[in-house]
């Protein structure tokens, strides 16, 4: 009996290595998964950008899904979304919104208040790569938020070389002559309240954030000191009634430089591939010119900013959105963005290259950058600043009293 038990002991283990080994045996059946190795994770990334950056962008994409193969599978989905509004966008639903977004800094400081953007991880290697002016931009309290892409976010003045000189473009009083001989334009757009900035921001009136980083503090209307208020507005007033100034948008001003209506008009460095196709060695670039206000000559202001990628707090895939963020913004890509739309870099070594440095737009934004500041209103200044200037584009033709509109938009301004 005890022999018998012994070989049923010995058939049974047989069974069972037999069973272990019949799976590996069969050549219909892979093997199972090593304990350990993933399954290549798919990432869903949605990016908002220009909709004048969309080809740019994918290419961006394509070097980033090789730079990446093997190690995850893309999809990437590109949606328009205006810089200049992304903030309100992204806020009104930060769970559904983009997980890659680029924005103007302005928005920066609301966007991390409301818990969209989270500080930048790595921060230290950012900032070393990066010019101070972007990295004070994409910063809040000294915590940096956002990867900057660009330090060109401001305006200058745009002429045809063929009908001014480099004396011309000094004075706004001078071109406007010049233009009104040869039948053209000279434009700005006033219906747009980071334009009209200009002509109040080197006189001594004040606009700006108060200490809650929502409201704003105006000084516009002011009747005391060597300029006043009044006196701002007579000099608009003064401008506007020449046959050769017209109040124009972006995309007016275009049109204008295409059909040969406009010889010179304030834009940024976005036109500048456009205007040297339309104008070519024609093309000239410098700082926006002096006007006269209260018998002096006052050099005119502008905002500057720059603009910024941001990761979305609320991504799903927050570190593979933080390296798009960091590729889209890199060395290589700010110089191929340049090559490709004329925007100057915020990327140090990209933006001293040779060539961006002979670029006549970045020398004339450069110029002005010693007449700027930095963009930090808060949203109650842009409506009533834009009607204002609205009025005074079409002449004031109401006739209603210049200190009484000036002291209404400095009490909305300021509103609270």
């Amino acid at each position: 009996m005890e022999l018998t038990a012994v070989k049923r002991k010995i058939f049974l283990l047989s069974l069972c290595v037999w069973a272990l080994l019949l799976p590996a045996a069969c050549g219909g059946q892979e093997p199972p998964p090593a304990a350990g190795a993933p399954a290549e994770e798919t990432v869903a990334l949605t990016v908002w950008g220009a909709e004048e950056d969309e080809a740019l962008l994918q290419e961006i994409f394509a070097s980033f899904q090789a730079r990446y193969a093997g190690q995850a599978s893309f999809q990437i989905t590109y949606q328009p979304q205006s810089e200049s509004n992304c903030k309100d966008v992204l806020l009104g639903g930060l769970e559904e919104g983009a997980d890659v977004f680029a924005f103007a800094d302005d928005q920066v400081a609301a966007l991390a208040a409301a818990g969209g953007l989270d500080p930048i991880a790595d921060g230290a290697a950012v900032r070393a790569a990066s010019l101070p002016a972007a990295v004070e931009a994409a910063s809040v309290e000294g915590t940096l938020y956002a990867y900057p892409l660009t330090a060109d976010n401001g305006y200058f003045l745009y002429y045809n070389k063929a009908f001014f000189t480099e004396e011309d473009v000094l004075s706004l009083e001078r071109m406007l002559e010049a233009a009104a001989q040869a039948g053209g334009l000279v434009t700005m757009d006033w219906s747009s309240a980071w334009y009209v900035y200009s002509f109040f921001g080197n006189t001594g009136l004040e606009v700006g954030l108060n200490e809650d980083g929502l409201t704003n503090y105006c000084t516009w209307n002011s009747t005391e000191g060597p300029i006043r208020g009044v006196d701002v507005a007579e000099a608009m007033l003064s401008a506007a009634a020449s046959p050769a100034f017209a109040s124009r948008t972006d995309t007016e001003f275009l049109a204008g430089v295409r059909n040969g209506s406009i010889l010179a008009g304030v834009s940024g460095v976005w036109n500048a591939v456009a205007l040297e196709e339309i104008w070519g060695e024609n093309l000239g670039a410098a700082k926006l010119p002096s006007y006269t206000c209260a018998g002096q000559q006052v050099q005119m202001a502008s905002f500057s900013g720059c603009k910024l990628i941001g990761v979305n707090a609320y991504s799903r895939h927050p570190e593979w959105a933080a390296r798009l963020a960091e590729w889209i913004t890199s060395e290589e890509n700010q110089r191929l963005r340049f090559e490709r739309r004329g925007q100057g870099p915020a990327n140090t070594s990209a933006a001293n290259s040779p060539e961006v440095q002979a670029a006549p737009a970045i020398a004339a934004l450069l110029e002005q950058s010693n007449f700027s500041q930095l963009q930090r209103v808060g949203g109650k200044f842009w409506d009533p600043v834009a009607e204002f200037a609205g009025n005074m584009a079409a002449g004031n033709p109401s006739g209603a009293s210049l200190q009484a509109q000036l002291d209404r938009l400095a009490e909305a301004v300021s509103a609270r």
